[in-house]
């Protein structure tokens, strides 16, 4: 009953469209329609009727579901009363009607009383067939059989993903085939499947696997990073289908049986070497699939979309979504994030700050608060660094900032010189030596840990064997392998001195 006030809250409030209010996923188009249409007879005030009771604006508005007393002499229990308590967890129907005959022990017995409830039911809460508009939704999902493709080298057989779209209403299908279900792979489907289309909808419907969903619980939908940014990118909205509610995804599940039939089942016997080969056999076959005539139009999927659907499509941007992945990086004191092994710096004052970096196969973008401060190739070597010298500290700034190099070499000389050594090794050795600063304070408070003696000790090694690792020096300070002195193989002089050996001048 809530929903009727929401309806109209929308409606005369928030000057909404029926069909907008529909797309919330209030109520159907006709049963808005209807709300509206009973409010209007009633003559009533939205301000009026929002004040109303639940249940006296339910009365007011569908008098025809008020029980007659005339039907029967018998007592009707409250079906309002009881289809809300049915809502809750663990309830049946045996106990209310045991709880009502208690209260009327001349009422219906179960099987009446059941019967009584269940058209009830069908008023409140009839079932509605899902009605399409041309170009607004397109149900997307992964089949739930794979193809075999042969590996020409080594025999093995892996399993092609078969990904399946539907437009809503002409039912034109789209299909490809990739090697995983990974979200790079299920965003170029989507990048395919537009371009095949010709243009976007409104509305992307996926179901909740996981290159798609991170959760969606209790009505709060969070989405992939990445599969969210191609939608902002296409400028299409993604609404997945509720857990559990497969009437949401019907138009997916049929059109996967359809394909399953019609295309992967004819190719059943062939055998596919490559992935490229299976799409063009599949190609084929969507098209025979897509001009096939259905009965009940006397017209084909081709024809559908032709005519209604494409027009109504939003025109494909001229480039198509790259992938990219998304994650939150602390700047650290050496003003860089790091990515795979690989430095990017970002604007020296945003030391400490949260900042957003997405990165793809070839470039590194950063924002911070939705500003881009930074973009970078990406490295495709480890160990490298990208650093604008525009980010890079100003050499009088050094005084002002908690770590410098005279700081990190005086508390170096106050362990040893073989650590000072190893201090000026590492700093020479980075592309930008701020960039060395956290390696080298990390090694220098180990002193604090074991003590300046050990760390002086372990740093000689580390210069004997050409180390700069951080965990390779904890390693030795924490295994006391410098304590360990080499030792040598003993020579063996039992038989060194005999007068029956012969010596090398025999054998000449």
């Amino acid at each position: 009953m809530n929903t009727i006030k929401e309806v109209l809250r929308l409606k005369y409030l928030g000057k909404l469209s029926n069909r907008n209010i529909e797309q919330l996923g209030l109520a159907s188009k006709s049963a808005v329609s209807n709300y509206i249409t009973r409010f209007t007879k009633s003559g009533l005030s939205i301000d009026d009727a929002l004040a109303m009771k639940d249940e006296s604006l339910f009365t007011l508005f569908y008098p025809e579901l008020q029980q007659n007393p005339k039907e029967t002499s018998k007592p009707h229990p409250d079906w309002g009363y009881i289809h809300n308590e049915l809502k809750k967890k663990g309830m049946t129907r045996q106990l209310l009607w045991e709880e009502y005959k208690e209260r009327h022990p001349n009422g219906y017995g179960i099987t009446q009383f059941k019967e009584y409830y269940n058209r009830y039911a069908k008023k409140v809460n009839p079932s509605m067939r899902q009605i399409h508009y041309v170009g607004d939704k397109l149900f997307v999902d992964f089949s739930g059989l794979t193809m075999p493709i042969v590996n020409v080298k080594t025999g093995e057989i892996d399993k092609a993903q078969i990904f399946v779209s539907v437009l809503g209403a002409s039912g034109y299908t789209f299909v490809h085939a990739v090697m995983s279900q990974s979200t790079e792979d299920f965003i170029e489907c989507h990048n395919q499947a537009f371009t095949f289309y010709g243009g976007v909808p409104n509305q992307i419907v996926p179901d909740n696997l996981k290159a798609a969903v991170i959760s969606n619980k209790k009505g709060v939908v969070k989405l992939n990073e990445s599969y969210a940014d191609m939608g902002r990118h296409y400028g299409v909205a993604i609404v997945p289908a509720r857990p559990y509610k497969p009437q949401d995804k019907s138009k997916a599940e049929l059109g996967v049986k359809g394909i399953q039939r019609w295309i992967l089942m004819r190719l059943r016997h062939h055998t596919f070497f490559d992935i490229n080969e299976l799409n063009d056999a599949i190609a084929g076959l969507m098209d025979a699939y897509n001009n096939k005539i259905m009965r009940r139009f006397a017209k084909s999927r081709t024809q559908l979309f032709e005519e209604p659907d494409k027009p109504a499509l939003h025109p494909l941007r001229a480039n198509k979504y790259v992938y990219r992945q998304y994650k939150q990086y602390t700047v650290r004191s050496d003003y860089h994030v790091e990515i795979d092994s690989n430095g990017y710096s970002v604007p020296f004052k945003l030391l400490g700050k949260r900042v957003d970096v997405w990165y793809s196969r070839h470039s590194v973008t950063i924002s911070y608060q939705s500003e881009v401060v930074a973009t970078h190739p990406r490295l495709s070597t480890p160990y490298q660094d990208s650093t604008i010298i525009e980010h890079m500290p100003l050499p009088y700034q050094y005084q002002y900032e908690k770590w410098n190099p005279g700081r990190i070499l005086n508390w170096a000389l106050s362990i040893g010189d073989n650590t000072t050594a190893l201090m000026k090794k590492i700093m020479q050795s980075r592309s930008h030596v701020v960039r060395s600063y956290q390696s080298c304070i990390a090694i220098l408070s180990f002193s604090k840990t074991y003590s300046n003696q050990a760390l002086e000790m372990v740093c000689t090694k580390a210069l004997e064997i050409n180390t700069q690792s951080v965990s390779s020096i904890e390693s030795m300070l924490k295994r006391k392998t410098y304590l360990q002195e080499e030792t040598t193989q003993p020579v063996n002089n039992l038989f060194n001195q005999h007068e029956n050996l012969r010596g090398s001048d025999n054998y000449k």
